[in-house]
Formats: C-alpha cells, sequence, structure tokens
C-alpha cells in the first residue's frame, strides 16, 4: 500500500470516528498535530481515534479535536485529510477563529495570553541562550585575561540583555497586534512605560529614586517607570487595541487618521498611570510574592507539588499562562525557578513513557508510538508522550507525576535556576544558571526524573498486569454484492484518471469517474438510493451514503470552492432519503468556465464494503 492510499485510509477511518462528514466544521494542521474543529465533540470516539493507524494520541483542546502524527508526517496526513473532507483552503487562523466561537471566557483568555508570547518567544528565546553562554564564558580564566574574548562576551552579554530591556514594550506591541488594534500604537504606550523621564521602577522600589508627583483633578499621580511590568503591558495591550477600533468605527473618516491615534495614545496614557498601572502592579506583586512564599516556607514540598502536577495543568491548557508568570519573576529577581521544575516535570513523563514502553516491550505498535513520543520529551515537547501514552493509560501519568516532584525536591535542594524561559530538557541547559554547580545538577535533576518516573511506571504496569493498546475489532465481511450507480449529470463518462485535478486522476479519494457536462444548466442527480451525508457549504460537493455502507462523493468542477456558492443550487439537504435520478444540485457550467474553472464533475466511490463490486453506467469496466 502507497503513502496516498495509506492516508486516504486514515482520511476514511478519522471521519468515521470522528462522527462522521457532516459533524466536520474545518480542519488545519501544526508542527506535530492534525487539528479539527467538530460541529460537535461528542458524536467523536475518542478511543477508536486513539488506534487509528500512525495515530500517537488524540485529544480535544480549545474545543479542536486534536490528532498528534508527529512532524514531518502530519503534513502528508493533512493534504490527503483536507481533500477528502473538502477543508483545503482553511487555514490554522482560520481554524482558530472558527474554535474561538466555542471556547468559554477562561480558555479565551488563556489562548489570548498564549498567542502573545509566541509572537516573542523568539526574541526571548534568543535572549536567554545568550545569557546562558554570557555566564559560562564570564566564569572562565581565558575570557577574562584575552582582549578578544572579553570582548566578545561584552557583546553577548549586551545582546542577551537587549529585549528584557524593552520587554513591556515588546509585550505591548503584541498584545495590541493579537487583539485587533494597530500594533505601532501599542509600541507607542510601551515606550511611554518606559520614558527615562519617570523614576526607574527598580530604584524607586529601593528607594534609590525619588518620583514626581502630580495632581490630576485632586488625585495624586506618582510617575514611575513600569520596567519589568510584564502583566500591566499585557493589560495595557488589551485597552490600547480596544480604543484604537472604538475610536476608528466612531470617527468621521475626515478627521480619523489625525484624531484617533491621538484619543487612544492619550487615554491609554492616562489609564496606565491612574488605574491599570497601580492595579497591574498589586497583581504582579501578589504573583510574584506568592511564588516566592511558596518557596521560602513549604521548601522542597512546594517544589515538589509544583513539579508533580505541572503537566496535569498542560493537559487542562493553563500551563500557557506560566510563561507570563515567568517573565514577571524573572524581571523582578532576575532569576526563573519555575523552568527547571517545569523541565524536570516534563522528563517524569518521558521517564514514564519509557517504563510503559519496558512494561510492553514486545507489542509493535507500542514500540512504534513510546519511542518517537519519548525522544519528542527530550526536545521540551511533551504532547505526544502525555496525550499518546501517558494520559491515555492513566497509571503512567501518576508514574511521571511521581517522577517529576522527586525532582522537583531535588532543584531545591541544589539551588538550581535558569535565566529565562521558553525551553526545556536538554536545549533547557543553554539556559540554566551555571551558578551552585547549575549546569551539573540540571542533568543529575533530569536523570532523577526519569529514572524515577520509569521506576514507578514499571512497578504500577507489573501490578496492574500488562495493559496493551486497545486493538480494533475486526470487521465481519459484508456479502458479496454488486452495485450499480448511474452518472450524477449527462455527457461524456470517463474514468476518473482523466480529470485535471490530480487529486482525482491519482485516485487519492478513491476510484471513480469524470464526466464532461454537455448542459449549459447542468442537473447533478444521486447515482443510486442513498443517504445525504453531507452538502458542501457553496452546494459545488455532495456526499451519498448507500445501505450497505458504499461512499460516493460527486465534485463539480475543479477549484470551485473558491466562486463561494456563485453558479450552485442545492436541491437537497443532509441527512434527507433520495432514490436514484433524483435531484441532488443545479450548477451554471457556462459560468464556471467563464471563471476560468473546469466544469468537469467527479465521482468517486470514497467508502466500498468488502466483497462488493461496483459498475458505473457508460464504464465498461467495474470500479
Amino acid at each position: 500500500m502507497g503513502k496516498q492510499e495509506e492516508y486516504l485510509k486514515i482520511s476514511e477511518e478519522i471521519v468515521k470516528c470522528a462522527g462522521g462528514m457532516e459533524n466536520i466544521q474545518g480542519s488545519a494542521h501544526c508542527a506535530t498535530r492534525l487539528r479539527i474543529v467538530l460541529k460537535d465533540n461528542d458524536k467523536a470516539d475518542m478511543e477508536q481515534l486513539e488506534n487509528v493507524s500512525r495515530v500517537k494520541g488524540a485529544f480535544v483542546a480549545g474545543n479542536q479535536l486534536q490528532l498528534i502524527f508527529g512532524a514531518g508526517v502530519v503534513n502528508e496526513v493533512y493534504e490527503v485529510f483536507a481533500r477528502y473532507t473538502h477543508t483545503e483552503n482553511m487555514s490554522l487562523g482560520d481554524l482558530k477563529a472558527e474554535s474561538a466561537k466555542k471556547q468559554n471566557p477562561v480558555q479565551a483568555v488563556i489562548k489570548a495570553l498564549s498567542d502573545v508570547f509566541i509572537g516573542i518567544m523568539p526574541a526571548l528565546l534568543a535572549a536567554a541562550l545568550l545569557m546562558g553562554l554570557t555566564g559560562v564564558l564570564g566564569g572562565l580564566d581565558i575570557v577574562r585575561e584575552n582582549e578578544t574574548m572579553y570582548a566578545i562576551n561584552k557583546l553577548v552579554s549586551l545582546a542577551s540583555n537587549g529585549i528584557f530591556a524593552i520587554l513591556p514594550m515588546a509585550v505591548c506591541y503584541s498584545a495590541v497586534k493579537r487583539f485587533g488594534g494597530n500594533p505601532v500604537l501599542g509600541m507607542v504606550v510601551g515606550a511611554i512605560m518606559l520614558d527615562g523621564s519617570l523614576a526607574n521602577a527598580y530604584q524607586a522600589a529601593q528607594g534609590l529614586a525619588d518620583p514626581e508627583v502630580i495632581s490630576l483633578f485632586g488625585l495624586k499621580v506618582e510617575l514611575v517607570g513600569f520596567q519589568g511590568g510584564i502583566i500591566i503591558a499585557l493589560m495595557m495591550g488589551y485597552i490600547v487595541a480596544r480604543l484604537d477600533i472604538f475610536f476608528n468605527k466612531k470617527i468621521p473618516d475626515v478627521i480619523k487618521l489625525l484624531v484617533a491615534p491621538l484619543l487612544t495614545v492619550f487615554i491609554s496614557t492616562v489609564l496606565l498611570f491612574t488605574c491599570i498601572g497601580p492595579v497591574g502592579r498589586i497583581l504582579s506583586d501578589a504573583i510574584t510574592n506568592a511564588l516566592v512564599w511558596g518557596t521560602n516556607h513549604l521548601g522542597a514540598f512546594g517544589y515538589a507539588l509544583f513539579a508533580g502536577v505541572q503537566q496535569l495543568v498542560v493537559i487542562t491548557g493553563l500551563h500557557h499562562i506560566i510563561g507570563a508568570v515567568e517573565a514577571q519573576l524573572i524581571a523582578d529577581t532576575g532569576t526563573n525557578f519555575i523552568n527547571p521544575l517545569m523541565s524536570v516535570a516534563l522528563m517524569g513523563q518521558g521517564g514514564a513513557v519509557l517504563g510503559y514502553l519496558a512494561v510492553n516491550w514486545k507489542n509493535v505498535k507500542t514500540r512504534e508510538l513510546c519511542i518517537p513520543s519519548f525522544l519528542s520529551t527530550l526536545f521540551g515537547i511533551s504532547e505526544p508522550a502525555i496525550f499518546g501514552v501517558n494520559l491515555r493509560y492513566r497509571y503512567p501519568l501518576i508514574g511521571g507525576c511521581i517522577g517529576g516532584a522527586a525532582a522537583g525536591a531535588y532543584v531545591y535542594f541544589s539551588r538550581l535556576t535558569a535565566f529565562g524561559f521558553g525551553t526545556t530538557a536538554v536545549p533547557g541547559i543553554a539556559i540554566a544558571n551555571p551558578a551552585n554547580n547549575g549546569y551539573v545538577n540540571y542533568i543529575i535533576a533530569h536523570l532523577i526524573a526519569l529514572l524515577i518516573g520509569g521506576l514507578v511506571t514499571i512497578c504500577f504496569g507489573k501490578m496492574a498486569g500488562k495493559k496493551q493498546p486497545v486493538s480494533k475489532e475486526s470487521k465481519s465481511a459484508a456479502s458479496e454484492a454488486q452495485i450499480f450507480l448511474k452518472a450524477p449529470v449527462r455527457g461524456e463518462v470517463l474514468p476518473i484518471t482523466e480529470s485535471s485535478d490530480p487529486t482525482f486522476a491519482q485516485k487519492m479519494l478513491g476510484d471513480g469517474i469524470m464526466v464532461k457536462p454537455q448542459e449549459a444548466k447542468a442537473e447533478v442527480l444521486a447515482p443510486c438510493d442513498g443517504t445525504v451525508k453531507f452538502v458542501y457549504p457553496g452546494g459545488h460537493a455532495v456526499g451519498i451514503e448507500t445501505e450497505n455502507g458504499l461512499g460516493i462523493l460527486i465534485h463539480c468542477g475543479v477549484d470551485t470552492v473558491k466562486l463561494e456558492g456563485e453558479g450552485f443550487t442545492v436541491c437537497t439537504k443532509e441527512g434527507s432519503v433520495v432514490r436514484a435520478g433524483e435531484r441532488l444540485l443545479l450548477f451554471d457550467k457556462e459560468l464556471i468556465e467563464g471563471r476560468g474553472y473546469s466544469a468537469e464533475v467527479a465521482m468517486l466511490v470514497t467508502d466500498r464494503p468488502e466483497n462488493c463490486t461496483v459498475k458505473v453506467e457508460g464504464l465498461a469496466e467495474n470500479l
């Protein structure tokens, strides 16, 4: 079986397990996952989806059904799946917009925070890596004694500090962009937060600077800068975006260019110093103080608790907000103790995968699933391990949490911290703080998480008995039958290999026929008795399923989805029971060809029962 045939079969299984073609609203993919928006998530059979070939895990997050395939494979699977489901023109942004409609307020806030930091993450990672490098170089005698080496380290140090010096500005810029405003206005407000005429926030906090106090309608306002004000910048980004959108809607076009940005920036500045800034400072201090209190008063237990449950937070999607807390922590204290805890928590889950693999080594599918899932944890990606193995079989998840907790306690005793955030596991060693033998302790902490996570999982597995992946039940063979199909439109009937669409011609979606319609106003008729399973929005495609499970796709034209329904008339609806020859669609052949598209009609057999042959009117050979 070739790749295209394999991926087509996978696509068919996904559609069936996801509640049918009519339940699929859209699809897209990221680096490792196929993301699908369903009309009703409850119709998805998650257990069966997890057992689809090549699927390493299935879960619903952010109102998206997410199937983990891994880097590279997901691109190839998506290409076939998108064509099969007619969702190939949907971008990841479109999918996010569609799924966002189904998010509750908490999910929406978390998603927004994640989007803000994704935009500036490359700069943060670069700065963190450079900070780790200068930390190493600064401790070497050869660097201090050699002029060139000293100069290089000095430049590395300058490069590492750049993003942190303007981080509130970068966050405000990214936040305004995320919330739909003019991001340049966010940059302006971010610059106001760091204005040199204001008292430096760090110096003011230490009593080394005396901020100017002004009176605004009797309200005393301290003119203190917002260095390190990450949460304040997030809040201001939202305010700026809302004001920008409001004024651009309300102000007449004649004066909009001048007045709208003026009002946005001025009102944002007033709000910054009168309410958003003070409230943000209280919130920022509360979060940082709570974390510092926990480490000071709960000691090793606090660290162990955080590392033990952090990957459970990943399951909920709430972990995205931790980035903002880490950024605030670095701004306030200069180091980040959360990053090593998150890293060992991830490595504990990696150890649990190895433990589960050891218990079930003889199972081939387990090896195919566990090995790449573990390798992904080495590079800071835990989703394949969590959703593909540990959460799926439960006891490995517990074993991984115990491994992470044990390593978290070691992080406390070794006083391990980091200079940045956003990268963990093997790459994370580059941002580890070298103080207190940081690099050695980083390695030891991760080995503890790996070994304990694996050993505990093995013990749990032995006690519970080997739990192999659930196998699919074999389908009973259908009785031998022949199905006769009529051509869906009047015209010249040709094999599907004659189609001008390479996807159809290569039979990627199934065997069938191509018809060149002879009428200017073409009528699409049901090729057999059956049930209409879906009608694509716009009316250029319809799917029918016969009583014995034969799936038929009728697709009118090539790339006609771009017409967005123009020239098409739908004469049926999803769920309708139709008879052979009953009208399904009408389309304007002349309009389609006049817009530069082919009006050929493809009819494909997408799903065929066993022991079933298909004969098509006008075609000599069976399909």
